[in-house]
């Protein structure tokens, strides 16, 4: 897990920055820093307001009785994508948005899930009752 951190901290930002300036050069400089600053901004506001919309649903479901379990992974996702939008770049917003709209989350809370069972499974993360 860390060499895939480590990874995707070196590799990431290359693609980034590679992608930048390519663009910087179709379109401009200052265009580029326009658009960064627009995705981030933009960014930042869906995520606010898709993590208060799934907040509001999962305290309704608390409310009554019911564990919100997939308002918790809808909100594990909006958080990775508020996360990924503010991070200046534009792949990185690409897959920001992806995660924050609803219509395109259950695709990645899939992942998640799945993701999670198997550390489940494995023994990595465990439930303790009292």
């Amino acid at each position: 897990m860390l060499r895939l951190l480590l990874a995707l901290f070196i590799i990431v930002p290359a693609i980034e920055i590679t992608f930048m300036i390519t663009l910087g050069h179709l379109i401009g400089g200052w265009t580029t820093f326009a658009l960064i600053l627009l995705s981030g901004f933009l960014g930042v506001y869906f995520a606010k307001r898709e993590g208060q919309k799934v907040w509001a649903y999962a305290r309704y479901e608390w409310s009554q009785g019911q564990l919100p379990a997939q308002h918790l992974l809808d909100g594990i996702c909006i958080f990775l994508g508020g996360i990924l939008l503010i991070t200046p770049g534009f792949v990185t917003d690409i897959f920001g948005f992806l995660l924050v709209f609803p219509f395109t989350r259950p695709i990645f809370k899939a992942l998640l899930f799945t993701l999670i069972q198997k550390q489940i499974r494995s023994g990595r993360i465990g439930f303790f009752r009292k």
